[in-house]
């Protein structure tokens, strides 16, 4: 009688009866491991505990039942079984090797996904040929020898088609440009909303432009995005001939440095026939869009305060006689002018509008006159340390701004039209005259300057701010 530990199956089944748990255990330790440290190879250790070692097990097994009464396909099976899971494996974890831990700006992860999907593909099909040829003795040859040859013929019939498609593939290994990137295609300039392995969707102004990767990989592009320092966003306006040259570059540089998205100073340039051109230093191009849309939203309340004519509109005059002296009567009392002594000041006055957005008064500037609110609303807000914008107070009708205009004195507070707001702007000259006559003016404009010094005082401490040293809380 032969002893059980000779016998061909004891060996492999202590193996597994001993080696599974010991492999099982091992395996979930690591896989805890990696759950907690949020490693993508968590994935893979849970397959070959959850899987692969069982199925692994089960084989060693089953194979041991040569000499029983057991269909050999069994076998065959649970080793097919096996293979698959090992080729899952094997896929993802070339995958969390080559891909998923790839660092930033690498050859691999810059690798387009075509290349990928086509080297799994690859490797998926040898894998099967391999695992049916030695589990169930298939002969894969004459496949692989079909598969050559017919990949020759669709190479050949297809060489122009497969040349642009591989051209383009290796442009987007180079990957010279990233989803959200601004490019210049010729006359196609926008922004990369969608990167494939045919071609680049970029989306402008007129719609979305498709543009094939065969295209982009035998011409030359700019990409804006990455471009050194600001990105400059031009345009093309027009005003009348008659219109001062100086006059205009003046407004609209002024207009432009206003704008929120400018980060250095911006120019204006003249052309023939009242063309100009605006160019406004802008982060990006992502921001060049709203800049110009918000320059001509203002150019055409600036442009209009200063008497041009953009687009050559020769428009009626808003800042007409009859509303000049319709607002003084209005603001008559606000002044302490009598109403016999308004026709003094209907051609030294000026009815001016604002648009959301604009400043009535800058920082650090002396106000060249009072302006009295008609409609609209304002805000006043001070800069604190670092920049901090602190808001003080609104201004509403007949509210007063640029009170400091009759002391000369610089303000430290901007004041920034909240909706459109329209104004009586009194200039200096005609203030001093209203003064002289009615000391009360100035005295009014004193206590509302004092207090809106204790308007800027409570804002800090309410912001819990300190209020900046050696400067004066002078508002207006």
């Amino acid at each position: 009688m032969t002893e059980i530990w000779n016998e061909s199956w004891f060996w492999p089944s202590i193996a597994v009866i001993v080696g599974l748990p010991l492999v099982l255990l091992v395996l979930g330790e690591l896989l805890e491991s990696l759950v907690q440290r949020g490693s993508p190879a968590a994935r893979v250790v849970r397959l070959l505990r959850n899987y692969v070692a069982p199925v692994a097990a089960l084989l060693i097994l089953v194979s041991q039942t040569a000499g029983a009464e057991v269909d050999v396909a069994w076998s065959r099976i649970v080793a097919t079984v096996l293979g698959f899971l090992v080729i899952v494996v094997l896929i993802n974890g070339l995958n969390v090797a080559v891909f998923t831990t790839a660092r930033k700006g690498s050859w691999r992860e810059r690798l387009p996904s075509i290349f990928v999907d086509v080297t799994r593909f690859v490797l998926i099909a040898v894998s099967i040929a391999v695992l049916f040829s030695w589990v169930w003795g298939a002969d894969v040859g004459g496949l692989f020898t079909a598969l050559g040859i017919g990949s020759i013929v669709i190479g050949l019939a297809l060489q122009n088609a497969v040349g642009s498609v591989l051209s383009g593939l290796l442009l987007l290994f180079e990957q010279p440009f990233e989803l959200g990137d601004h490019l210049q295609v010729g006359d196609v300039r926008g922004r990369v909303i969608e990167v494939n392995w045919r071609s680049v969707h970029i989306k402008t102004i007129s719609g979305v432009v498709i543009v094939p990767n065969s295209e982009l990989a035998g011409t030359s592009f700019s990409n804006l995005s990455r471009k050194g320092g600001p990105f400059s966003a031009c345009a093309m306006v027009r005003f009348a001939t008659e219109d001062p040259p100086e006059t205009v570059i003046r407004v609209m540089v002024a207009v432009a440095a206003d704008l929120p998205m400018t980060v250095a100073t911006p120019s204006a340039d003249t052309f023939e026939a009242g063309e100009y051109e605006i160019t406004i230093p802008v982060d990006a191009p992502t921001d060049a869009y709203g800049a110009l849309s918000e320059f001509r939203r203002r150019l055409w309340y600036a442009a209009r305060r200063a008497g041009l004519h953009l687009d050559r509109d020769y428009y009626v005059e808003y800042d007409s006689a009859e509303r000049r002296r319709a607002m003084l009567t209005r603001f008559s009392s606000a002044l302490y002018c009598s109403p016999d002594e308004l026709h003094r000041y209907v051609d030294r006055v000026r009815v001016e509008r604002y648009v959301a957005g604009e400043k009535l008064q800058h920082v650090g500037e002396v106000p060249d006159g009072i302006r009295l609110i008609d409609s609209g609303i304002a805000h006043m807000i001070v800069e604190g340390p670092e920049g901090v914008r602190v808001p003080v107070t609104e201004f509403t009708r007949d509210e007063i701004v640029g009170l400091t205009s009759l002391t000369r004195q610089g303000i430290n507070a901007t004041v920034q039209a909240t909706t459109e707001v329209t104004v009586l702007a009194v200039p200096v000259d005609v203030l001093d005259v209203l003064v002289a006559a009615r000391p009360e003016l100035a005295r009014d404009f004193g206590r509302e300057i004092d207090n809106r010094r204790k308007l800027v005082r409570d804002a800090f401490a309410k912001a819990g701010i300190d209020m900046p040293m050696g400067k004066r809380s002078i508002a207006y």
